[in-house]
């Protein structure tokens, strides 16, 4: 059964940086935005990686920002209806990298959201269509990024997790695989053994998991044991390999505690299956 990470996750800005690292985390995931992609941004950006990697944290990961000028960063996206959109995906995606090849840290990249992903997919002359755009997209992001590139599941008709056809299609891909539960599970519609089902077919080449609960209905991103997920059923499933998170949804930004407090809730769920074990 997998070990359980303290793995965290803040933006670089430094209270959030100080905050997290008091709690001396195995995992710190950067949630990036575009101000991070500015010459200053990315200084500032780079400074906190450093501090983070001078503490001796094991695994970083740097999340792809979720929006640019307000619009998701949709690999969806129509190239000729969202050039400057495209542009910025590209090239935060290349900095990411380069960070990442230079530093031994992994970029997360989202194979889609979920909020304005129908719209884009209606510019194109079919599903299949926009579909294959973003697994061409995929495909060469993995190629560029190897080793140091992930992509995590959505809860739109792209790239998701918990289908199995969809599931298998993907292994067939070789991608490395950041498994959000509570995504999943929204998209299966709260059913535990359709979770269980999927993290046992994707297991081998996931790489990393935001850990949430969720009630299996919105984009709640609750704490560990306030949702519908099993996780008794969940943690025997996980990548021994793998790294991880807590990907709650937090009070205040500035202070970790529904993280930590999820944290906690997984080693008493850990500590209870030992015992029967």
């Amino acid at each position: 059964m997998k070990n359980i990470d303290l793995g965290l996750k803040a933006s670089s800005q430094s209270e959030q940086l100080k905050n997290r690292l008091s709690y001396r985390p195995n995992v710190f995931e950067f949630y990036t935005d575009e101000d991070d992609f500015t010459k200053e941004g990315i200084k500032k950006l780079t400074a906190a990686i450093l501090q983070v990697k001078a503490q001796g944290v094991a695994h970083i990961i740097l999340h792809h920002p979720m929006r640019y000028k307000g619009e998701y960063t949709e690999l969806v996206a129509p190239q000729n209806d969202f050039k400057e959109l495209n542009y910025f995906i590209d090239s935060s995606t290349n900095q990411l990298l380069q960070l990442s090849f230079d530093y031994n840290l992994q970029t997360l990249l989202h194979g889609s959201y979920s909020r304005h992903t129908e719209k884009m997919i209606a510019l194109y002359p079919s599903f299949s269509e926009a579909r294959n755009v973003v697994y061409q997209k995929l495909d060469r992001y993995a190629n560029l990024g190897q080793s140091h590139i992930m992509f995590e599941n959505s809860i739109s008709r792209l790239f998701y997790y918990g289908c199995a056809d969809e599931d298998r299609f993907i292994l067939d891909k070789k991608y490395r695989l950041a498994f959000d539960l509570s995504h999943c599970f929204i998209k299966i519609k709260a059913d535990n053994p359709k979770l269980c089902a999927s993290l046992k077919r994707l297991k081998s080449h996931i790489v990393h998991y935001h850990l949430v609960d969720s009630m299996g209905l919105t984009h709640d991103s609750l704490p560990l044991g306030k949702g519908k997920i099993n996780w008794e059923d969940v943690l025997p499933l996980l990548n021994e390999n793998a790294s991880s998170i807590f990907e709650i949804k937090l009070a205040n930004e500035n202070e970790a505690t529904e993280q930590v407090a999820s944290y906690h809730y997984l080693i008493g769920i850990y500590n209870k299956l030992n015992k029967r074990a």
